[in-house]
């Protein structure tokens, strides 16, 4: 089964986090890992609001931003493209009103759907929505 790997995975195997070894491990058996340019996006936010928040210094941001980007480009991952439809499904799982799921967050349970893959994530509320919405999903969780 694909497995998709959203941002909170990336960003938690790229730089040190608790979660650092359980995300390494889980991207290097998945072949190929799969994200979206959606992911692409956030993960410059992420690694932007590290900085920010004096979590890491922008020397280290740079690096972080700089082996990422050629995994992207040179095949480590399959990347997903955002499509029209894409948001239409988004939309209706967010109108059905049961489930706190943020825009970018039901983009991410739509692609995983339709890719029929299971979700990576390191987000409760995230894997929640995903179990309600019948997507399956693996919470990435310390211990």
């Amino acid at each position: 089964m694909n497995q998709y790997f959203d941002t909170s995975v990336l960003v938690a195997y790229y730089s040190p986090e608790a979660l650092s070894a359980k995300a390494e491990k889980l991207l290097r058996k998945a072949s190929p890992p799969v994200i979206s340019r959606l992911a692409e996006v956030e993960f410059a936010a992420a690694v932007s609001r590290k900085i920010r928040d004096n979590q890491l210094a922008h020397s280290a941001g740079h690096k972080i931003l700089n082996l990422f980007q050629p995994h992207v480009t040179q095949g480590f991952y399959r990347v997903l493209t955002v499509e029209g439809h894409h948001f239409e499904q988004a939309r209706e799982w967010i109108a059905r009103f049961d489930t706190p799921l943020r825009t970018l967050d039901a983009l991410h349970l739509v692609l995983t759907a339709l890719e029929n893959a299971r979700l990576i994530t390191a987000d409760r509320q995230l894997h929640e929505s995903a179990t309600l919405l019948g997507v399956e999903s693996m919470l990435l969780a310390g211990r």
